[in-house]
This record gives C-alpha cells, structure tokens and sequence, in this order.
C-alpha cells in the first residue's frame, strides 16, 4: 500500500485518481452508485424521446359490464 494518502477535501482529485489505483472495488462501487439518482431525472425524457411509452395502468378492480345481467338458467338445485 502506498505511504501518501490524499485527504479528501483538500485535493479531490488527487484522493479520487489515488482510490481509484489503491480501492478500485470501493471507488467504483461509489461511482455506480452515485450515477444512480440523477438517472432518475434523466432517463424517463430520453425514453419519451425515443418513443418509448408507459405501460397501461393495470386494473385495480374487475370491470363492471355494461347492460342487464344475463341470468343464468340451469343450475337450479
């Protein structure tokens, strides 16, 4: 491990080049996971952009057909 060690907030771009070298899996995992919030205000333009389209709410209730019920005949006990 190397003997110089950046502090973070005096020089950020030094501690992020030396976490890259030193802690790939930890600085990378950092990176992936701070990319993640503002993709979601930016991914949903892009889609309607491309023309991809939401899906169909799915039904909360079963709909109620419309017009008299028939009555079924032939199941009396």
């Amino acid at each position: 491990m190397s003997a110089f060690r950046p502090q973070f907030w005096s020089n950020p771009i030094r501690f992020m080049r030396w976490a890259s070298h030193e802690k790939p899996a930890l600085f990378f995992s950092v990176c992936l996971g701070a990319s993640g919030p503002p993709l979601v205000f930016i991914v949903p333009p892009i889609r309607r952009y491309l023309g991809d389209v939401d899906p169909e709410k799915i039904p909360m209730t079963y709909p109620v057909p419309k017009g008299p019920r028939k009555i079924p005949e032939g199941y009396d006990d």
